[in-house]
């Protein structure tokens, strides 16, 4: 099953734990295949690097490097311009070109679109729940 996991749950998983966390664990143990572009990908490491020069959370710095390293890494193609926030668009646009079935985020502009063609978007909670629970 592929996903692309939104930054706030990257965030969320990496500092803090909970459900995002054990998408993040699913995706570095091959249970699941995560999707990024590099964009997305950059936008992680600046967030990431943000939150630790601001010493937030429980850092746990080890697990963005394995992650990464475990994701399926595509080169945009589609545009897509239908989010409130335009800087949304990149996670349906990543969605869209690798065919995965699911975007985790806990973002409200994403969340209140609930479907993209094909793509649904959902908590991190129900798509623990719901997919890595059984």
């Amino acid at each position: 099953m592929r996903i692309v996991i939104d930054t706030n749950v990257l965030i969320s998983g990496v500092f803090f734990g909970g459900f995002p966390r054990k998408i993040l664990s699913a995706v570095v143990g091959h249970q699941i295949t995560a999707c990024a572009t590099a964009e997305i990908i950059n936008e992680y490491e600046d967030i990431v690097q943000e939150m630790i020069s601001r010493k937030q959370g429980h850092i746990n710095r080890t697990i963005l490097s394995p992650l990464i390293k475990a994701m399926e890494i595509i080169a945009p193609v589609t545009q897509i311009e239908i989010c409130r926030d335009p800087d949304d668009n990149k996670f349906l646009e990543c969605a869209k070109d690798s065919h995965a079935l699911y975007i985790v985020s806990g973002d409200k502009d994403l969340l209140v679109i609930e479907q993209f063609e094909n793509i649904q978007i959902v908590t991190a909670k129900d798509f623990y729940e719901k997919y890595l629970l059984n």
